[in-house]
């Protein structure tokens, strides 16, 4: 499935590796592709959203729908 989150507080690439590495750790095959400019993510994984989006949080980012 794929999914988009805007997350808000991403501000370089140590964000985009914190916010892919949390995401992969749910999910080895997850493919993540994030657009730090528009603070979109797009995670095309089996995991539940709201899954998805507590890894986000946990890392220290706002996930807004």
């Amino acid at each position: 499935m794929n999914h988009i989150f805007t997350v808000e507080g991403m501000t370089c690439g140590h964000c985009e590796k914190a916010v892919t590495k949390a995401l992969v750790a749910l999910d080895l095959q997850a493919k993540v592709v994030i657009d730090r400019l528009q603070n979109k993510v797009q995670v095309d994984s089996e995991k539940d959203r709201h899954v998805l989006a507590q890894a986000i949080t946990e890392e220290g980012y706002r996930v807004s729908e």
